[in-house]
């Protein structure tokens, strides 16, 4: 996770980009925005905040980087940041290109020149490069300066106050972000993104048609694709090839395998299989999948890796272990495999489950 307590803001320009499928236009700022040390403190709260998850991703082009606008974009601040306010002017025409489809809202476009940022125990620069369109409506309290002073000469306990309703950027919640940090030029940059919309056409046109981000292949991505491509594999591929695997065995290879990324700090394909899969044509079969997962994602699992702890965090939430019988009853396996047993009598199908405790 990147880290920002010792930097500061240098350079920022702030531009309007509206829906080309609308033809709603932008408008460019001709020159930086002036900022005080108070709102310089505020725009790093404001937008680094949200920059919470080690995923990191490297700008790209199918061919070649120097298709990839932000990536010539950052590569010339890098090298000059007095460019900035040009190149932010490129930025928010490439921005505005991206925007074609009806649903994508108009917002204000912030580039803005992070230095002595921490990434890995490193420091560099970075740029941020921000979309707010979501505007809150907040209520505005104010009162008369001459009324207030009389009445406080009075020392009265009355004043006169008015209130008006306004709306403004909340700076509590970033819509989209991306921070491209000046490590790895010619990979395409280290890159964190944040869509908080991430949903249909808005996360398509962030990540692929404005930013042209992929993955960066590092322990979250290792990890993350190992766990994903198990948990595809235990709940839609293991029962499909042997008859006699229950929901309660799944539920148990689902659990083993977060308690091995969580005991590990390394990750060893050939432990996994041996200590989670354990049996041999269960083992075979899982490589059949990887290689069936690899082809049809595109992606590549890694057989050793350091883990990343953040990456299982994240996956370990979406992996279910849980029973569900009818509409009456779920059952949460948590621990022993063992302490559970299934069977079927005149009655219908039963769980049998063993404890010390009733709490």
């Amino acid at each position: 996770m990147p880290i920002f307590e010792a930097s500061s803001v240098s350079r920022v320009a702030l531009h309007r980009v509206g829906n080309k499928e609308t033809d709603e236009g932008y408008v460019l700022s001709g020159r930086e925005a002036t900022l005080t040390e108070a709102l310089q403190d505020l725009l790093v709260r404001y937008l680094i905040s949200p920059f919470k998850v080690e995923e990191y991703y490297h700008l790209w082009h199918e061919d070649g980087l120097e298709m990839n606008a932000l990536w010539t974009a950052a590569r010339a601040i890098f090298s000059d940041p007095e460019s900035l306010l040009e190149e932010s002017q490129h930025i928010a025409r490439h921005l505005y290109d991206a925007c074609t489809h009806p649903n994508i809202k108009s917002g204000d476009l912030f580039v803005v020149y992070f230095s002595q940022c921490q990434l890995n125990g490193e420091s560099m620069d970075a740029l941020g490069i921000f979309k707010s369109e979501n505007k809150s409506q907040f209520l505005k309290v104010m009162h008369d300066e001459e009324e207030w002073s009389r009445e406080a000469e009075n020392r009265s306990s009355s004043a006169v106050f008015r209130m008006e309703i306004d709306k403004g950027i909340d700076i509590g919640k970033l819509d989209k972000g991306a921070l491209i940090f000046n490590s790895e030029g010619d990979k395409g940059f280290v890159v964190s993104v944040v869509d908080t919309t991430n949903r249909g056409m808005d996360a398509i046109y962030w990540k692929d048609n404005f930013l042209g981000v992929k993955q960066r292949q590092d322990e979250y991505y290792n990890t993350h694709q190992v766990m994903q491509a198990y948990k595809k594999f235990v709940t839609d591929e293991l029962p499909t090839q042997f008859q006699d695997v229950s929901r309660a065995d799944q539920a148990d290879l689902l659990n083993r395998s977060v308690d091995f990324f969580k005991q590990n700090d390394i990750f060893e394909m050939s432990d996994f299989e041996r200590d989670v899969l354990g049996q041999e044509e269960v083992i075979e079969s899982f490589k059949q999948y990887r290689e069936q997962f690899e082809e049809e994602h595109g992606v590549e699992i890694a057989d050793s890796f350091a883990i990343s702890e953040g990456a299982v965090k994240k996956q370990a939430r979406s992996y279910k272990s849980v029973i569900k019988l009818d509409k009456n009853f779920h059952i949460y396996v948590h621990g022993d495999r063992r302490l559970i047993e299934q069977g079927e009598d005149e009655k219908g199908k039963f769980y049998k489950v063993y404890y010390e405790e009733e709490s």
